[in-house]
């Protein structure tokens, strides 16, 4: 028996596995000490339970326990990332390269540098969401002091060149950041092999608790400083002041935990369901799909499907959790600034569904799926005079509309 509304949107956040759950469990009631108590057995539990987690965390993306320094959340490690960049290494330079299809707790957060007097350099990426590595290096100067680009984009899914990325910021002796909110635990991530400097990512994207994340910073070959963003108390290596989050941390180090050992069986599944979905939404008359499909997250599809209203499609499709946007912006109207990056025009950015599954999703629930997505876009297609235009051989984008 289905139960709906069925959930495809794990990119905007995913269930809690029981599993995490039940790590955390103890830690609101019998061991509810802070971890920063030195002096009874309450804090050296709570503190013993953080040194685990951070093992289990710092394993998954092959890092050493000192680097994770957590956080509540990527949009937090995100700011400390770059704001803290910016404070640091102001001597050295005051400029800093990222994407304009990153999320917004990079993008603004370089809106936040501008004002304080920095200089951001926002490279567009190419119709299949990729940057031009070209590009890349032109834009750096004697000023740049990180290059901040997103490991797998929330909305598309697509997966940047990160080692030859940081190649490049390697030879010219400049940070490398990366926003890898989406990929850590769906795809290998190793801070070693692909030499990235620092990176931000969080629980609830990986079956873990909402509120906490985490920056990873590297200690050697170089040594990473950023300046605290939060004060008081000089916790977490004096990067992150603030009483720690036992119970959330414990969960994200038994989600990273999971995620170590089911990673690969995972992604093959839903790699599997996902091109099943696509394959037979692709079915449907003038349907796209949105980013690179060769260098993509295993989970993860857009797909706009033309001359569709898209606030129609939405209500059309009422019991599938799916999203327009990202989960950060979608309280507006507007089309997907990512889309838009992409050279999509507004409606077609507008009539695009992002479906993001994940470990719970069954096939009962992708065979609902395609058949609601691909009734409703008919159904709204049959309903509408621009559908009939195009079907008739019109080009309208040559039609001049008259107002009344």
């Amino acid at each position: 028996m289905l139960n709906v509304p069925i959930y495809l949107d794990n990119n905007a956040t995913t269930p809690m596995d029981p599993r995490v759950l039940e790590a955390m469990l103890p830690y609101f009631n019998d061991k509810f000490g802070n971890a920063a108590s030195r002096n009874h057995a309450f804090g050296w539990n709570a503190e013993e339970a953080v040194d685990y987690a951070r093992e289990q965390v710092a394993k998954l993306i092959n890092a050493s326990p000192k680097e994770i320094i957590f956080t509540s959340g990527a949009t937090e490690s995100n700011n400390l990332a770059l704001k803290g960049i910016f404070e640091m290494y102001a001597r050295k330079g005051n400029h800093i390269i990222t994407v304009n299809t990153e999320h917004k707790a990079v993008l603004d957060s370089c809106k936040h540098i501008e004002k304080l007097g920095g200089k951001v350099t926002y490279l567009e990426p190419a119709v299949d969401g990729l940057i031009n590595l070209e590009d890349l290096e032109k834009a750096i100067t004697p000023e740049t002091i990180v290059i901040s680009v997103m490991y797998g984009n929330n909305e598309i899914g697509v997966l940047q060149p990160i080692e030859e990325i940081s190649a490049i910021a390697r030879k010219h002796g400049i940070l490398f950041h990366s926003d890898a909110t989406q990929a850590v635990g769906k795809v290998p991530v190793d801070v070693q092999a692909q030499n990235i400097d620092l990176m931000s990512f969080t629980a609830h994207k990986m079956y873990g608790p909402k509120g906490v994340g985490a920056l990873y910073v590297r200690r050697k070959n170089p040594r990473v400083k950023v300046t605290a963003q939060v004060d008081g108390g000089g916790h977490e290596r004096g990067m992150r002041s603030g009483t720690l989050n036992v119970p959330g941390i414990v969960g994200f180090g038994k989600a990273c935990e999971l995620c170590m050992n089911e990673m690969e069986e995972e992604a093959k599944k839903l790699s599997k369901m996902r091109d099943r979905l696509e394959a037979e939404l692709l079915k449907v008359e003038e349907s796209y799909v949105n980013g690179s499909v060769e260098h993509r997250l295993p989970h993860v599809t857009n797909i706009s499907f033309k001359h569709v209203e898209g606030e129609g499609l939405m209500m059309g499709i009422k019991d599938l959790a799916v999203s327009s946007g990202s989960a950060c912006t979608s309280a507006s109207l507007e089309p997907s600034y990512v889309l838009k990056n992409l050279g999509l025009d507004d409606d077609l950015a507008h009539s695009s569904l992002r479906f993001g599954l994940g470990r719970f999703t069954t096939d009962e629930e992708i065979d609902y799926a395609i058949d609601h997505v691909s009734k409703a876009v008919n159904k709204l297609r049959d309903m509408s005079p621009l559908w009939e235009m195009f079907k008739e051989g019109i080009d309208l984008k040559t039609v001049e509309w008259q107002e009344h």
